[in-house]
């Protein structure tokens, strides 16, 4: 059974359910809030709000900062976004 890490305080946890491992972090990431309905402000964020999170250190995997050119590998990541609801 997965460990589910813990979701920190005012942010918003998207989970990305790979059946192959992707190369860049941030296009993966686009892509699925653009296809969730959970947060309206995420589904619209540009490509450029994206890269401020990522270099702000606002995106975290298991608690750690992601980057976007980190790779995902295949299967289920636990992606928060800090400062989103």
């Amino acid at each position: 059974m997965d460990n589910i890490p813990e979701r920190p305080d005012n942010s918003f946890r998207i989970i990305l359910n790979l059946d192959y491992p992707e190369s860049r972090m941030d296009n993966t990431l686009l892509n699925a809030l653009r296809n969730q309905n959970e947060n309206l402000t995420l589904k619209n964020i540009s490509r450029g709000a994206l890269k401020e999170l990522f270099s702000n250190k606002k995106i975290l995997i298991k608690g750690q900062r992601a980057k976007s050119n980190s790779s995902l590998a295949k299967g289920v990541t636990y992606v928060d976004i800090l400062g989103f609801k």
